[in-house]
């Protein structure tokens, strides 16, 4: 698999894990604490798979520069959902909403790193 394939892949499983993001995000924003846990432990192995494809290309085949930044973004963002799991979650309490935009918005502007050089002019 090329560094380029990997990437793409990469941008996928994120796009898939997006999307439980935003689901949760609606629930959390809607009034709800939390959202199920399923949805919670779903998204972060899709984003931890992402992360861990995104590594191994990283060290193994190298990333453009652009997409290494974005790995570095979505590195921190990863702690910040591994914080509102195991700090808020886990122990059934409210995800506080400034620590959840924050996450969010990392992740995005990770993506974003990404998602450039993945589908751009010079990649796919």
């Amino acid at each position: 698999m090329t560094a380029l394939a990997m990437l793409q892949t990469s941008v996928i499983l994120l796009v898939l894990a997006a999307a439980g993001g935003l689901v949760m995000a609606g629930i959390r924003f809607s009034g709800r604490p939390h959202p199920p846990s399923w949805l919670a432990m779903l998204h972060g192995l899709l984003a931890a798979g992402a992360l861990t494809l995104l590594l191994y290309a990283a060290c193994v085949a190298g990333l453009p520069r652009l997409a290494a930044y974005g790995l570095a973004v979505l590195i921190v963002a990863a702690l910040g959902g591994l914080v509102l799991n195991l700090n808020y979650h886990w122990k059934r309490l409210a995800l506080p909403v400034s620590l959840t935009v924050g996450h969010a918005a990392l992740a995005v502007a990770g993506f974003i790193l990404l998602l450039i050089p993945a589908f751009g002019p010079h990649g796919g």
